[in-house]
């Protein structure tokens, strides 16, 4: 029992962590809580078959290698090691056609120019036109918001927009679907690109999606990376380093209220009725579940209603762990094909089409998906000479027709006859499988919907307006409470933003 009252952060993901680390460093007394038996969240790695070990979520970390957090945290003292996959991406058509994705642009430009050199131009150009977007926005994704910044910026702004800056804005804003269809001549690399628009969360016609379309050009220029054993590697790294600077985690402690009298936060309450007295509380979960459910009393006027007005779609990602004793047989593979994300999408109207019948709750015919193989680059998440495939499609629907248990069998099914059909003879490699769908996600993570992001990716719920604009600086408008995680600015993914910067506006409250 903490009498004096402590910094509790509710949530033992990676941005809780990150929280409580920043805070511990800095000399609070930090209790973590977590509703599960382990900590990790979206970054868990486990045996989901015997002998396998899964990335249940996140199994390629991107946005965080843009941040100085590991460094900060010296998260590789407390044993953080990354390799880097690539290329990091390759198009694996069931026409026969392969596009690699490399970090270097001129080797995918090369890549590309086997099957089309008019394909491979278009390509260039769009990454070009990528470039400055990106660098326009990384100092929003990496908490930056010092002065300094704004000429680097300012410059980077300009480049964008240099040559015709009425078509660059209609570009910025428009839906990833309108955008490739405009830069790239044709699928053979629209589907690709778009799939990995869709890995972060965001449909193909949404307004301003556009940005994660434009997002290619980040993995030009920082790499994807696979985390020694796992997305876990990065877990256990921040316990270490939290339990270094003195911080408490305990897992098995599910939050019933958080008790907030005369606008200040006093305690948190366990499920099983202990009180931990509180100085401050940093939520590190669903914005909606931490504000409007938890929060006793709950927010209410008009920010608790900008709150309950934020929107979550019925489109999420289902898995499926694939145990084998050989990598899948792509026909005139090189040996570096596995090390990166593997995409199955063929038409960009595939994934536009699959993403409306999921918010209708059908099952998408055909079914978007893609493919990691980590165990290409990590020997120890497999047995000897076996490996695991990580399948995934990007637009499942959290609420499906006829219920996930009466749809199971189906997905898993026809997710292994798209595999097999670019990949003949994969199913008599098969030693065992596992599959992750939403329901499952929402009953063990209790993410409702089963949505890792918590909320829709989208103009009006993103950066400072994530999750609402009151909400969009950390605090909220009870004293001593903060959010953070997936739901909060500025975005989902792994990065450890909104952790860093909810601690950093704890601490600037405390001076």
């Amino acid at each position: 029992m903490h009498d004096a009252g402590v910094d509790v952060v509710v949530g033992a993901g990676h941005n809780g962590l990150v929280a409580a680390c920043y805070l511990a460093q800095a000399g609070r007394e930090v209790v973590v809580v977590e509703q599960l038996d382990r900590p990790g969240g979206g970054s868990r790695t486990e045996e989901t078959v015997p002998g396998y070990r899964f990335d249940l979520h996140s199994v390629a970390h991107n946005i965080i290698n843009m941040t100085d957090i590991p460094a900060e945290l010296d998260l590789a003292g407390a044993g953080l090691d990354y390799i880097e996959m690539d290329p990091f991406s390759i198009a694996i058509h069931q026409d026969g056609r392969r596009v690699r994705f490399f970090r270097s642009i001129e080797a995918t430009v090369e890549s590309i120019a086997e099957e089309s050199p008019h394909e491979a131009h278009a390509y260039r150009r769009f990454v070009d036109k990528s470039l400055p977007m990106v660098r326009t926005v990384l100092p929003a994704i990496r908490g930056d918001s010092s002065l300094s910044v704004l000429p680097r910026q300012a410059v980077n702004l300009a480049r964008a927009f240099r040559r015709q800056p009425l078509t660059t804005a209609r570009d910025t804003i428009s839906p990833y679907d309108a955008l490739l269809r405009r830069w790239l001549p044709s699928d053979l690399t629209r589907g690709p690109v778009a799939a990995f628009a869709a890995h972060a969360g965001v449909g193909p016609t949404v307004p301003g999606g556009a940005l994660f379309a434009f997002w290619q050009g980040a993995y030009h220029l920082f790499g994807q990376w696979h985390g020694r054993g796992g997305a876990q590697n990065l877990t256990d790294a921040l316990v270490a380093r939290l339990a270094s600077l003195g911080g408490e985690l305990r897992c098995s402690s599910p939050v019933a209220r958080i008790e907030a009298t005369a606008g200040r936060v006093r305690a948190v309450v366990l499920e099983g009725g202990e009180r931990i007295a509180a100085a401050n509380v940093v939520t590190a979960i669903d914005p909606k579940t931490a504000l409007l459910e938890l929060l006793d009393p709950a927010l209410d006027g008009e920010p608790g209603a900008d709150l309950a007005a934020a929107r979550r779609s019925n489109v999420v990602q289902a898995v499926v762990h694939v145990a084998t004793n050989r990598l899948p047989p792509y026909a005139g593979s090189r040996s570096s094909d596995w090390n990166g994300l593997q995409s199955y999408v063929d038409h960009l109207g595939d994934l536009t089409d699959a993403w409306h019948q999921s918010e209708a709750g059908r099952l998408p015919d055909p079914l978007p998906l893609y493919a990691f193989t980590p165990s290409a680059l990590d020997a120890t998440l497999a047995p000897a000479h076996h490996h695991t495939v990580y399948l995934a499609c990007p637009a499942a629907p959290a609420r499906v027709e006829g219920g996930w248990a009466a749809r199971k069998e189906e997905f898993v099914e026809r997710s292994l006859d798209i595999l097999e059909a670019r990949a003949p003879g994969f199913r008599a490699s098969i030693t065992g499988l596992a599959s992750w769908t939403p329901d499952e996600m929402e009953r063990v993570e209790r993410w409702p919907g089963g949505h890792p992001m918590y909320l829709d990716i989208a103009l009006d719920q993103l950066g400072p307006f994530r999750p609402t604009k009151r909400l969009g600086g950390w605090r909220t408008p009870v004293t001593g409470l903060y959010i953070s995680g997936a739901g909060t600015n500025p975005s989902g993914g792994i990065a450890g933003t909104s952790g860093r910067q909810a601690a950093r506006a704890l601490l600037a409250d405390q001076r």
